[in-house]
């Protein structure tokens, strides 16, 4: 019975051996199959972030970006600072997850909510390159690549009802209740795993973008203009007498503090201890509620300095926004409260101040921003924006870039706008001038069918004479100013080979 059981078992092999291998050529081999398609084949651009990450589970350099550098020398300082940014970094997260925690403590029955340990392990991240450039708007862009295979070791725990819950989102995670473990059910832990995989890395695998300012808006140096001060110097009275027959010849000196700009005067009246004016000025206004107007009252002299007859000065922050106030000021010689000499009458002046803001620049604008990072209305803006209203034309020269002379090449740009010309400091010997200038033209009406032409010039100064000479200029029409409130650009300089100019060019309206 043996032997013959064991020769039926190896006919039987060898017939099975041989249907199957008939089988699969037949499969596999001799026949093709019928319905063949082409397959789909698309641009990684044209991919969502979630296919990306199935195709991709670690992004090579050249998707993000091939041209960085090394740094070496901040792994090192990562290196030997991690135990101490360990710490800090903890504490941090503590710091921010605790108001969190406190949200849900008393809800769904639950008790507490705790870090048992808070560890970001031993194994700090490693910057593998990094790349740097500027762009048009004074930023100062950079892209690391972090690659961070850590040792973490966070606990969390849970009280919920009598029960105490513990989770562990390291390396592995692991969901335990009474000494049982949650993740130990068919299928929940590969799914918890993949949940947390393409959550985590879409904070972290993909260029993320964190903005970081430098210096604060309050910083003197960053502040921008605010508005525009009306100033109606209307008269003086009982002024000091400073000529030999009794009189004075006075005007007014008018300015606002921390302005850099030269202070605005009056016409002189002649022979004259109650002098009217009914003048009328504007100063811009950086800060209102900082800047004092200082006012400054002298008498003329044909020869010699002028003598001063007194002085005062008016806060801002007192005055109402679009509202005309009228103050009646004696004169003092100084601001100083304890010097005896501001008891003498020295006289009073009369003025009409009113203080218009800026409209904001999002005003009359709704919609999303385009692609230039202006924002788009549902319609159009009125004409009567455009057609009225006074306003502040703001020019900023940032610098220029590839510009040369024929003999000499130390650039200063020159900004000309309806007769009236202003220009830069003279940088020496620089093809790639950087000035960051502002220029400031104060106008009644938006300037919309006019250009201002801003040109680089070459100064060389030599023995008995002056070099003069044109490396390029640009003329830029305002009125895509006067629609988008602000232009900032590189434009191709004409009569240059290769020259750039970097301006923006800013509008604002009260």
């Amino acid at each position: 019975m043996g032997f013959l059981s064991t020769i039926l078992g190896t006919i039987g092999f060898g017939i099975g051996i041989t249907i199957g291998l008939l089988v699969g050529y037949f499969l596999f081999i001799y026949s093709e199959p019928r319905d063949v398609t082409d397959p789909i084949i698309r641009s990684l651009y044209a991919l969502d972030s979630s296919a990306l990450y199935d195709l991709l589970p670690e992004i090579p350099l050249w998707v993000k970006n091939p041209d960085y550098d090394r740094v070496d020398w901040l792994n090192k300082f990562i290196f030997d600072m991690w135990p101490y940014l360990d710490k800090a970094l903890c504490g941090t997260i503590r710091s921010i997850a605790q108001p969190i925690f406190a949200e849900y403590i008393g809800k769904f029955q639950i008790r507490s909510i705790e870090f048992e340990t808070l560890s970001l392990g031993t194994l700090p991240p490693s910057i593998h390159g990094i790349k740097v450039y500027e762009t048009n708007e004074k930023e100062l862009v950079f892209e690391p690549l972090v690659k961070w295979a850590g040792n973490p070791n966070i606990v969390l725990v849970l009280k919920l009802f009598s029960l105490r819950i513990t989770v562990q989102p390291h390396v592995d995670f692991g969901m335990k209740i009474l000494g049982g473990d949650i993740m130990a059910i068919p299928g929940l832990y590969r799914f918890v795993q993949e949940t947390i995989k393409k959550q985590v890395a879409s904070l972290y695998l993909w260029p993320q973008t964190l903005e970081i300012p430098i210096l604060d808006g309050s910083v003197g140096a960053m502040k921008k203009p605010v508005g525009i001060l009306h100033v109606k110097v209307i008269r003086a009275l009982k002024l000091l007498k400073m000529d030999f027959l009794g009189a004075s010849d006075p005007y007014v000196k008018l300015s606002l503090s921390g302005e850099r700009l030269s202070a605005k005067k009056t016409t002189v009246k002649m022979k004259t201890l109650n002098p009217e004016w009914n003048e009328e000025f504007k100063l811009i206004v950086m800060d209102p509620q900082l800047q004092v107007l200082q006012l400054h009252v002298y008498d003329w002299e044909k020869v010699g300095a002028p003598d001063k007859l007194g002085m005062q000065v008016v806060p801002l922050r007192l005055l109402t926004p679009h509202e005309t106030q009228e103050f009646t000021l004696d004169l003092l010689k100084n601001t100083n409260p304890n010097d005896p000499q501001n008891k003498k009458h020295r006289g009073k002046i009369e003025v009409e101040l009113t203080f218009d803001p800026f409209r904001d620049d999002n005003d009359g604008l709704c919609g999303p921003l385009d692609g230039y990072g202006r924002k788009e209305s549902g319609v159009d803006r009125d004409a009567e924006d455009f057609s009225s209203g006074a306003g502040l034309l703001l020019v900023t020269v940032q610098g220029a870039e590839d510009v040369e002379g024929k003999r000499h090449s130390n650039p200063y740009a020159l900004i000309i706008f309806r007769g009236e010309r202003k220009k830069t400091k003279l940088i020496r010997k620089t093809r790639d001038p950087c000035w960051n200038e502002e220029f400031q033209f104060m106008l009644e009406g938006p300037p919309l069918n006019e250009k201002i032409r801003i040109e680089v010039m070459s100064k060389w100064k030599g023995l008995g004479f002056r070099s003069k000479e044109s490396l390029g200029h640009v003329d830029i029409n305002l009125l895509d100013v006067v629609h988008n409130g602000r232009i900032n650009d590189k434009y191709h300089l004409i009569n240059s080979k290769q020259g750039v100019l970097h301006v923006e060019i800013g509008w604002k309206t009260i």
